[in-house]
């Protein structure tokens, strides 16, 4: 008896199995999908806080993380002014009530000291 080849041992082994046919998953009901955030144009600004209100935002920060849902420090902001938005008219002037008002602005910048003779300079006016 014949042994077949090492060629057709090959061949063999290298023709894929017959496909099984495959169950189409059960139909299951999907939620309704969100609609696309919408892109608006970006407004960047600046503003000046309190240190002490700047570090409630690093302690949001972390507390958003144990929650396993980072969020950035405009985020939070965001979110305030929407949770603003919903207050009534009282609510809102209660809020605004227990923030004091700060001075806006950048600090006055100091004095401009007096510019230093150099030696160059020294020189060039004759002295030595």
């Amino acid at each position: 008896m014949a042994t077949p080849s090492k060629t057709a041992q090959k061949r063999a082994s290298a023709q894929p199995a017959p496909a099984t046919p495959k169950r189409a998953p059960a139909k299951t009901a999907k939620p309704a999908p969100e609609a696309p955030y919408k892109h608006e144009k970006m407004v960047r600004d600046s503003f000046t806080i309190p240190k002490s209100e700047y570090a409630v935002l690093g302690t949001l920060k972390q507390r958003a993380n144990g929650l396993a849902r980072p969020a950035k420090k405009s985020e939070f902001l965001r979110a305030g002014i929407k949770a603003l938005a919903s207050l009534s008219d009282a609510a809102l002037l209660a809020a605004l009530g227990g923030v004091p008002t700060i001075k806006t602005g950048r600090p006055a910048a100091k004095a401009a000291p007096a510019p230093k003779v150099g030696k160059a300079q020294d020189a060039a006016a004759g002295k030595h």
